[in-house]
């Protein structure tokens, strides 16, 4: 077994892991590792843009009503307001490493804002309708011209290495990683003295998903089963418009699209959202997800449509050119064409408990972006926060990291990582099988609109799966599609046990049996022992 040893671990390549290495860098050795290329990540995926107050008539008092009300009760205001308040700055520096976001062709200086739902202004910045893709760039270049930093593909994190799980006496603290070298087929140890978890979503939980292949929800399995505590899983954002069409595979119709106009119409061309909430088709996500399903279910419709065909195809053209030439590529126009979606995961608002600086209860661990929460979101997700939640957060960790870390230096030797009795599978089918079967339970009984009886069937067939799942991987060589296949049905685990302890209807989380709100706002806690429950 090999073993690298650094003086920072960064677990994850996406916006905030880029952000928090290149902070880290002025301090020693970092090392980034990602499953994939470098790009592949959610935060490439982001279309519509950041959140973030620039325009004179906005406040951040506002932008902080707005994250707090979308919030329903479980965001925590010093939080928001930290972080809205950080972001200015944040984005200054990512215009200084030569990040665009558009103007307003013929004002000057002045940034070209969209708005979104559950925004009183407009306030996103963007990049086109690549914003993501676009940062990504910016922070991948400067990455990788940085001496200080190592980037490493096809790294498959499996586990986080504690004193206490090796034997290692008084408090237990982190100290680096397993991995499965995907390319090379072995297994990597990496020691550092400072981990940092940035490995995004779990979207890949659901067979519907706006993320990714590698949204697999290993940050969080891994932190659960290290034995740290996680928040308010049961809130999954599912985004309202994900392109319906056979060749297009988890296509996201930006949020945007309905904040230059389109609405939301049924199959047979009838709006319907203003029936749902006075803001129409500008409603939030979770408001709009349970609308669309509602519409569906009611008429038994595969769909619904987004309609945006009352702008014109220059402006549609210049407003969205990507998503503009993507939709032309499966046969639809903007312009003339409405746009059938339908609603599909997209972003998990629970995660590991950190602070902003990305602080965990286990020394030498800290987490940011998606795969944390600290209390921003709360039970729903405000348009636009992400992207601005996982540069500050990514930020603020390295400086904190940065004054941490001499006081929990000191090489730790790592023990071999034990094969045991495993030999190389013969039964991969077993893997693809229950791959399908995780998500196909998540969907049907753990999906937008969920009940007591459907939850508690999810917990029986998902624990089933875990145990076999568990049986298969002490039996056989870890591949890659195994540790992930442990990854996702550890997060259904998660999602299931949060949902049953929240016995109201919040924000994302809806329980037909119990439609009102609860008289006091709750967050729902799992932290077991290491290792997770099987039973």
């Amino acid at each position: 077994m090999n073993t690298l040893s650094y003086d920072f671990l960064v677990i994850g390549s996406g916006s905030a892991g880029l952000t928090a290495a290149l902070e880290l860098s002025k301090h020693g050795r970092v090392l980034v590792t990602c499953k994939e290329e470098t790009s592949e990540c959610n935060s490439s995926y982001a279309q519509g843009g950041v959140a973030c107050v620039i325009d004179p008539n906005d406040s951040i008092e506002a932008h902080v009503a707005d994250t707090l009300s979308t919030g329903c009760g479980l965001s925590t205001p010093e939080v928001v307001n930290q972080i809205l308040r950080d972001g200015p700055l944040r984005i200054s520096e990512l215009e200084q490493i030569g990040v665009e976001f558009e103007r307003r062709k013929g004002k000057g200086n002045e940034y070209d804002l969209g708005q979104e739902g559950g925004h009183s202004h407009r306030r996103v910045l963007h990049a086109g309708d690549i914003t993501g893709q676009a940062m990504m760039q910016g922070l991948i270049t400067r990455a990788r011209e940085n001496e200080n930093i190592d980037l490493h593909e096809y790294l498959l994190a499996i586990d986080l290495i504690t004193t206490a799980w090796i034997g290692q006496a008084g408090e237990s603290r982190c100290v680096g990683a397993y991995f499965l070298d995907k390319s090379a087929n072995e297994i990597l140890a990496v020691h550092a003295t400072c981990t940092v978890l940035a490995t995004g979503g779990i979207g890949k939980v659901y067979p519907y998903t706006s993320n990714p292949d590698v949204a697999t929800g290993d940050g969080v399995a891994m932190a659960w089963r290290a034995g740290l505590p996680i928040r308010n899983m049961e809130f999954v954002q599912f985004h309202p418009t994900c392109l319906y069409h056979p060749q297009a595979k988890s296509f996201l119709i930006s949020e945007t699209v309905r904040g230059e106009g389109a609405q939301l119409t049924d199959i047979r061309g009838g709006a319907f959202m203003e029936s749902f909430d006075q803001r129409g088709s500008l409603a939030t996500r979770d408001v709009t997800a349970r609308a669309i399903d509602h519409v569906m279910k009611k008429h038994g419709d595969p769909y619904v449509y987004l309609d945006i065909t009352h702008q014109s195809e220059t402006f549609l053209r210049e407003r969205f050119p990507n998503l503009y030439e993507a939709c032309l590529r499966f046969g639809i126009n903007m312009a003339t064409d409405r746009i059938p979606v339908v609603p599909a995961a997209h972003y998990s608002c629970g995660g590991v408990v950190a602070e902003v600086n990305g602080t965990t209860n286990l020394p030498g661990l800290y987490a940011c972006g998606e795969v944390a929460s600290t209390g921003l979101h709360g039970a729903n997700r405000l348009a636009s926060n992400s992207l601005l939640e996982a540069l500050v957060c990514g930020h603020a960790a390295a400086i904190k990291i940065s004054k941490d870390w001499k006081s929990l230096e000191g090489e730790v030797p790592l023990p071999p990582w034990e094969f045991g009795e495993a030999v190389l599978s013969d039964e991969a089918v077993v893997v693809e099988h229950d791959w399908n079967e995780v998500r196909t339970v998540m969907w049907d009984y753990v999906g937008i609109v969920r009940s007591e009886r459907r939850l508690h069937r999810a917990r029986q067939r998902i624990r089933n799966l875990r145990q076999e799942i568990k049986h298969y991987y002490d039996a056989y060589l870890v591949t890659a599609d195994l540790l992930e296949l442990r990854n996702i049905a550890d997060i259904a685990e998660l999602i299931i046990r949060s949902a049953e302890q929240r016995k109201e209807s919040r924000g994302l989380h809806y329980m037909a049996d119990h439609p009102e709100l609860a008289s006091e706002a709750l967050d729902t806690l799992i932290h077991d022992t290491p290792g997770g429950p099987l039973t």
